[in-house]
């Protein structure tokens, strides 16, 4: 059975990951060599293209981290989960819900400010 509220702190952990390395080290562990993001705003292809999305994110929001809202939910290899993007201890700026078939993510934007 899949644990989808493993996975989706996984994949959390992994766009709050600052060091290269250990992002790489999470990528290689929990995601196949061919999977892909894909949002509204970015794509992303294989391993190296999913690390260059992330390490662009956090250099566009430096003082922002990822957390999940509310519960993870799924069924078999389908997981959809929701998300805050913002400063520690404040309400999320950018929000969205992200649906896996666990070897690709497409990604929807809830909320995002002008000039995000």
């Amino acid at each position: 059975m899949t644990d989808h509220v493993t996975i989706a702190r996984r994949y959390i952990e992994l766009w709050n990951e600052r060091t290269t390395s250990r992002r790489r080290e999470l990528l290689s562990q929990n995601w196949t060599a061919d999977a892909s993001y894909v949002d509204p705003l970015m794509k992303g292809d294989g391993q190296d293209g999913i690390d260059a999305l992330i390490s662009g994110v956090q250099q566009r929001f430096p003082d922002f981290k990822f957390k999940l809202l509310g519960e993870p939910n799924g069924y078999g290899d389908h997981l959809r989960f929701s998300w805050g993007l913002g400063p520690d201890g404040a309400d999320s700026p950018i929000k969205g819900t992200d649906f896996a078939v666990l070897r690709s993510i497409t990604g929807f934007l809830d909320q995002v400010p002008a000039g995000a």
